[in-house]
């Protein structure tokens, strides 16, 4: 199981236009910024990503999307590491931050987006695949992060042992 400290009280999602909690599947793409301050995640569902809500100075979002690969869904996401901005020391730590954040995201973006895994059930299953954009060859890496059934899994069964 995987384990998160995420709280669905603190996940404010938004569906925009033209969007709807089943359509549209593929291209489909989530915005996923927060508030350091308060804790909270603010999630944009959409046909686009929600660029008025990225930080372009810290660039800490997630961005992720439905693509087609094959006959399957799969689900690819980005995270910005650094295009030369920051240093190789900065750089290492903004991926391992990443790193250690990304159950919490994806469980947002699960959550937030539940509806969608019941009018398609199949993509409980769908690959994910997420690529930390760096100039630094290190850091510069597409790392697999399972499926989204245990992500709502750890959600769902957390909230029966409360």
């Amino acid at each position: 199981m995987i384990m998160t400290n995420f709280n669905k009280d603190k996940l404010h999602t938004t569906f925009m236009p033209s969007t709807t909690e089943c359509t549209p599947v593929k291209h489909r793409k989530y915005t996923l910024t927060h508030s350091d301050t308060t804790g909270q995640l603010f999630l944009s569902i959409g046909n686009q990503y929600n660029l008025p809500a990225i930080n372009f100075k810290t660039r800490d979002e997630v961005l992720a999307e439905w693509i087609q690969h094959k006959e399957e869904l799969h689900l690819w996401g980005k995270v910005y590491v650094s295009r030369g901005e920051f240093d190789v020391q900065t750089s290492k730590k903004r991926f391992l931050i990443f790193q250690r954040e990304l159950t919490l995201a994806l469980t947002a973006i699960f959550y937030g987006d539940r509806k969608l895994f019941n009018c398609y059930p199949r993509l409980l299953d769908s690959p994910i695949y997420i690529q930390f954009d760096s100039i630094y060859p290190k850091y510069n890496q597409m790392l697999y992060y399972g499926t989204p059934r245990p992500y709502l899994d750890s959600i769902f069964f957390s909230d029966v042992t409360k």
